[in-house]
Order: structure tokens, then C-alpha cells, then sequence
């Protein structure tokens, strides 16, 4: 006789672009499994599609690796509660949505267990630390990679891996989105168009929006009519803005905050400037020539330095396997050299055009049915699944 109890597959995100995932992962599950439930750390995009969160997901949301040091204790609480209440629960299988310093754990100890467990996104190891592959292949029974080059990377370690491509790909841009973005954005006429992108994290902020701000100075000193457009990914980033405006820090400098719409600002835009992360992808997939930059914490940026086995930061140029984006990161981010950057790759309309093309195709390599993908490979393993549970496709 079949046990009664639903399927329980757990989902575990550590960040906002870890619940676009789940999210995705979950819509594509539904039609398959539409009795299953899908428990474990969520965000509001999952748990609008009826997931369960037993923790709040900005408990996981610590970077840098001085930062998550501090963290440690609490986090090592969290993981254990999150395994023992995943074997309590009976769930099937579990599936860790990027954040690898604290799903990584969680996996291997699950599957240690007995449990099936999927890490979907793959860490960086095209960028350091290549000898974590074999570790992941003790946590995971499978990886759901994003980019094409990485599943070679698996494969000669005999870790079963599946390209999903980028879901974020299948929102590229096109010929007309540039036009219909800066009519949305009232941003018609001449006048140049700059989108700058501090970060998502309030850590980010704190270290690139004044940066950002002397930069934009000195971008008007040269192009005068230059407009600069910035999204706001939180209240909180509204609010930390909104705060250095009342203090006097951009008084001179015509910047315009918009709530959310980050997509439309970087199709919009002319030229970006960028802080190291997905927003650089993302510019990508825009068609937004762009500058990429970055500073830190010192000892953090410095670790990373070390450890780094390509020469590229930038996710774009990384895909290229050349530098496409200019970086400039830590000492060499400096409101000067960034300036001069972006008035040069405004004036060089040649160079943006190739820059763009070289973005196209890109979007062309990424754009894949990534929760199509991952849901088929999550059905795989579900199939392997031995513990009793009513499972219905």
C-alpha cells in the first residue's frame, strides 16, 4: 500500500536571485507534482507559489569571507535545525539554490543520510578553488549548472552535472528594448544615459555609493547634460540614498531613483557602471556596454586575489574568455578612473556597437528553458527515490 503522506521536496535560498530560481524551478515542478509539497528556506517569489519557509531567508545572506566568519555560530545552528527538521519531515529530496558556504553543508549531511540532494547553481570554481569539485561530488548527487563552460569542469571529476542555461536569458533584450525603456523612463532627447548599479547589499552601498556619486561629478564636468539613472533593489537602498541626498552628498549631481526596474535602467542606458555580481549579467543580457568595478573589504578582496584562477571578475567576460567590460577593482576603482572609462566608451559609439554584438550572442548561448531543465532533473532524481512517498508525474 502506498504511504498517503505528499511528496515533500525541500528548496533551500540563500538570496533574492536564489528565489527567482526556486521560483522557476517550482512553476515547472507544479504540472509533474502538483500534490508535492516544497518546504525548507524560502523567499517571497517561492513562497507566493505556496512554498513553506521555517526560516527567513536573509538569515542565510551573508557575504565576504571575513563577514560569513562572524556569522558562523548562527549559521551553524541554522543548518542543523534545517537537516534535523528535513529528515523529521520525511522529504524526499532537497535541492540547495546557490548560497554554497551554507547549502553545501546542509547537502552533504543530508546525503550522508540517505536523502537526494541537487545544488543548483554551481560555485565559481572556474574562478577559484577548483579542488572544492570533488568535495561537492561527496554533498550532491547532482549539479545544475547555468553556464556552458562548467560542466567539463564536473565531468572530469566523475560529478553528474546538467546545463539549465540562465533564466535570466530568456528576458534579453532585443532590437527595440532601448527605445521602449527610455520612453518608459521619460529619458528621450540626446542626452547621455548612465545606469549605475552600487550593489545589492547594504555592505555593497556603503563602499560604492559615494564612489559613484564623485564619479558621476566628474562625468559632468565633461558631458554636461549626462543623466544618471539608478534602481533601487530595496527600501533600505531608497532609504541609505535618500540619506546621503539630505546630508548634501549629491546635491549637485542629477541622479534619478527608481524603485525596482533595474532591467529597463540598463536597456535604457547608454553606458553603465557596475559593481561586481550578477548585475553585470545581467547588463549584458541588456546590451548595456558597461564598466565593471568593485571594492571591499580589504582582507576579503585581498583573499580573493590570491585564490583567483582566471583573469576575469566580470561574469561577461568570463563567458568571453576576454575583457569585453573594462574592470577596475579595489585600489584601481577610483572616481577618476572610472570617469574616464565611461566618457570613453560613450564617445567610442564603434567600440559600444561591438560590445552589444558581442552581448547578443551571449544571450543567444544562455537563453535555455532553465526551469524546464532543472525540473527534469529534479523528476531524474526523484525517480531514485526509495523512501515510500506518493509520488504522482
Amino acid at each position: 500500500m502506498k504511504n498517503a503522506q505528499p511528496l515533500k521536496i525541500g528548496l533551500v535560498a540563500g538570496e533574492a536571485s536564489g528565489d527567482k530560481l526556486g521560483a522557476a524551478l517550482i512553476e515547472a515542478l507544479r504540472p509533474h507534482l502538483p500534490e508535492a509539497r516544497f518546504v525548507g528556506v524560502a523567499g517571497p517569489r517561492m513562497q507566493a507559489l505556496g512554498a513553506e519557509s521555517w526560516f527567513p531567508m536573509e538569515r542565510l545572506s551573508v557575504h565576504g569571507l571575513v563577514e560569513v566568519i562572524r556569522h558562523l555560530p548562527g549559521l551553524w545552528r541554522l543548518r542543523k535545525a534545517l537537516v534535523q527538521r528535513m529528515q523529521d519531515e520525511g522529504v524526499a529530496l532537497c535541492v540547495g539554490i546557490d548560497a554554497p558556504d551554507f547549502t553545501l553543508g546542509m547537502e552533504r549531511a543530508l546525503k550522508q543520510s540517505g536523502m537526494r540532494t541537487i545544488h543548483f547553481v554551481s560555485p565559481s570554481v572556474w574562478a577559484w578553488r577548483r579542488g572544492r569539485i570533488p568535495k561537492i561530488g561527496e554533498s550532491v548527487h547532482r549539479v545544475l549548472a547555468l553556464f556552458p563552460f562548467e560542466p567539463p569542469l564536473y565531468e572530469a571529476h566523475g560529478v553528474p552535472v546538467t546545463y539549465v542555461g540562465h533564466p535570466a536569458a530568456q528576458r534579453a533584450a532585443d532590437e527595440g528594448s532601448r527605445a521602449r525603456a527610455r520612453a518608459v523612463l521619460q529619458c528621450t532627447g540626446e542626452a547621455p544615459v548612465f545606469a549605475l548599479l552600487p550593489g545589492s547589499r547594504m555592505s555593497e552601498l556603503k563602499h560604492h555609493t559615494v564612489l559613484l556619486v564623485e564619479t558621476a561629478q566628474r562625468i559632468r564636468q565633461a558631458l554636461p547634460d549626462a543623466r544618471f539613472l539608478v534602481p533601487m533593489v530595496s527600501p533600505e537602498a531608497r532609504a541609505y540614498f535618500e540619506a546621503l541626498r539630505a546630508a548634501g552628498t549629491c546635491a549637485d549631481v542629477p541622479l534619478t531613483l527608481i524603485d525596482g526596474r533595474a532591467e529597463e535602467v540598463l536597456q535604457a542606458a547608454d553606458v553603465g557602471l557596475v559593481a561586481s555580481g550578477t548585475a553585470t549579467l545581467e547588463a549584458a543580457l541588456a546590451r548595456c556596454p558597461h564598466i565593471i568595478f568593485y571594492r571591499g573589504p580589504a582582507v576579503t578582496v585581498w583573499i580573493v586575489k590570491q585564490m583567483l584562477e582566471v583573469p576575469w571578475v566580470g561574469l561577461p567576460n568570463v563567458l568571453a574568455q576576454r575583457f569585453i567590460a573594462p574592470e577596475l577593482i579595489q585600489e584601481t576603482a577610483t572616481p577618476e578612473a572610472l570617469a574616464d572609462e565611461a566618457q570613453k566608451l560613450y564617445r567610442d559609439g564603434s567600440r559600444r556597437r561591438e560590445i552589444e554584438a558581442a552581448f547578443v550572442e551571449m544571450a543567444q548561448m544562455l537563453k535555455i528553458d532553465t526551469g524546464a531543465r532543472a525540473a527534469a532533473a529534479v523528476l531524474e532524481e526523484l525517480a531514485l527515490v526509495k523512501n515510500g512517498a506518493t509520488i504522482v508525474s
